[in-house]
């Protein structure tokens, strides 16, 4: 590879390689699904599976396209999972989608009588274990499912694997905020990054 042709690459991705790895993007789990066997860099000494950030950052990028043709009140984000939890309260904020974080009530979008109930057009998932019954109810009613995936998720309910590590509190902050950043910049709501004012820090939960 040339100088240039680096270059280029660097240039391509989101954020700087360094700051995916500070931020724990990459550590996986010490199990592997099948499913995510192409997603998988290495496995490091300790057991622990490695996520390659290059694909990390390239199903980010198809992601907030994809999501940025939706009407945002037609997403829905799912969170489960404790440290999941504000990063998906501040993107749904961010961009105007609605969210469930924490339990999820059986029935939110197959049960008309419930106060809760939502018809979502597409799901955002933070864990594909953790956010089962949102799936299921996303898979019964046939919209597609976007979901962070880590090394050790089932996929095959997922139509768009996001592979980052999901339980990270720094990982999942900084996942959430560029997704936030990046459908804001498509849909030419922002024009550049410069322009979101948003930091991961805030999106980042606390201890």
């Amino acid at each position: 590879m040339t100088p240039d042709e680096e270059s280029q690459t660097a240039a391509e991705l989101l954020v700087p390689e360094e700051n995916y790895l500070t931020s724990g993007v990459h550590i996986g789990t010490q199990q592997k699904s099948a499913d995510m066997k192409n997603f998988i860099f290495k496995v490091r000494n300790d057991g622990l599976y490695v996520l390659d950030v290059k694909k990390t950052n390239e199903r980010l990028r198809v992601a907030s396209k994809f999501l940025a043709r939706y009407d945002p009140q037609k997403i829905l984000v799912v969170s489960a999972r404790q440290y999941g939890q504000k990063p998906a309260r501040i993107f749904a904020k961010a961009i105007g989608t609605k969210v469930f974080a924490g339990r999820f009530v059986p029935g939110t979008m197959t049960n008309p009588n419930l106060p809760q109930f939502v018809e979502p057009d597409v799901l955002l998932a933070t864990d594909p274990t953790a956010d089962e019954q949102s799936l299921r109810e996303a898979l019964n009613i046939g919209i597609p499912i976007v979901a962070l995936c880590d090394a050790n998720n089932e996929t095959r309910n997922v139509d768009f694997v996001i592979p980052t590590n999901n339980k990270g509190r720094r990982a999942l902050a900084m996942i959430y905020w560029l997704l936030a950043r990046e459908i804001l910049k498509a849909r030419s709501t922002i024009q550049s990054n410069e322009d979101f004012k948003l930091t991961i820090d805030d999106f980042e939960a606390s201890l």
